[in-house]
């Protein structure tokens, strides 16, 4: 059982957080899974990679259906809870791996559960369709057919390459620099015009009940932020880190990690910001 855990706990946590967007309940799940085997006494299954995924995969599908409604009673925009991926050898470095990029998580927030599943194991985990018909008990020609419903409802054609750029560390360097050297003009060249700010409190920090459009209001927004943690006596901290496998930034007030903010570039512009500031999120990082 230990050379089980070992060997899949890193594709089955990867594969929980991405179906379930919440670090906590992949690790809810993983246990659990691993708990049921160890009590079915299954050390010598035949195929345990594909046994462990759909048992992993149903219990995430349950999971989703139930969390659909918790979020409809979410206060403002609800977002993924960030991961640290730093480089290295350790199990965030297997992870990241398989991830998809923060961005793409929002986006599965437009899917429902069954197409989401049959998009996280298709297009994060690269499993073939006749596997995820077998993960998720629907025939092939009807896995395709969701994942066809998936790609549009995320904005992707059927031929179109399926990606999300993340911004690197010298974009979050220069976006960081026109911020601090109050240049709203550097600060709009780096916006896109439709460029879209998401902040998720969760009813638990402060934060806009609702996404901020358009390079003006954002950057103004930004500005805005910059004013008000001013009046912090201790300062702040802002840091870069590897989140979700890009790079992204923690800030903090007198030790506390206060908000991480994730960036999406697309067409060498930033398409979107996103704001995490629920603490709940944040006890991870």
């Amino acid at each position: 059982m230990t050379e089980l855990y070992e060997k899949y706990k890193a594709l089955l946590f990867t594969l929980a957080y991405q179906l379930t967007g919440s670090v906590a309940d992949a690790e809810d799940v993983v246990q659990d899974v691993f708990m049921k085997v160890y009590k079915l006494h299954l050390d010598h299954l035949e195929e345990p990679k594909a046994y462990l995924c759909k048992m992993v995969t149903n219990r995430c599908f349950d999971l989703l259906k139930s969390a659909r409604r918790r979020r409809e009673q979410y206060v403002g925009p609800w977002l993924p809870e960030p991961i640290a991926t730093p480089d290295g050898d350790g199990f965030e470095s297997v992870v990241r791996s398989d991830l998809l990029s923060y961005a793409m998580l929002v986006l599965l927030e437009r899917l429902s559960p069954a197409e989401r599943t049959i998009f996280v194991l298709r297009e994060a985990l690269c499993f073939d369709y006749p596997v995820i018909a077998e993960f998720v008990n629907k025939s092939e020609v009807n896995c395709r057919k969701l994942m066809s419903r998936a790609r549009g409802k995320m904005g992707f054609s059927e031929e179109e390459l399926i990606r999300a750029e993340a911004a690197g560390e010298e974009w979050v360097q220069k976006f960081i620099a026109a911020l601090t050297q109050n240049n709203i003009n550097s600060v709009l060249s780096l916006l896109a015009e439709d460029v879209v700010l998401v902040s998720d409190g969760g009813g638990k920090a402060s934060a806009a009940v609702h996404p901020i459009e358009t390079s003006e209001r954002v950057a103004h927004f930004l500005f805005g932020l910059i004013q008000k943690v001013s009046y912090y006596e201790e300062g702040i901290q802002i840091e870069l880190a590897q989140l979700n496998g890009q790079t992204g930034l923690v800030i903090r007030a007198a030790g506390v990690i206060q908000t991480v903010v994730l960036i999406h570039v697309e067409n060498d512009a930033i398409a979107s910001l996103y704001f995490v500031r629920n603490p709940d999120k944040l006890q991870r990082i």
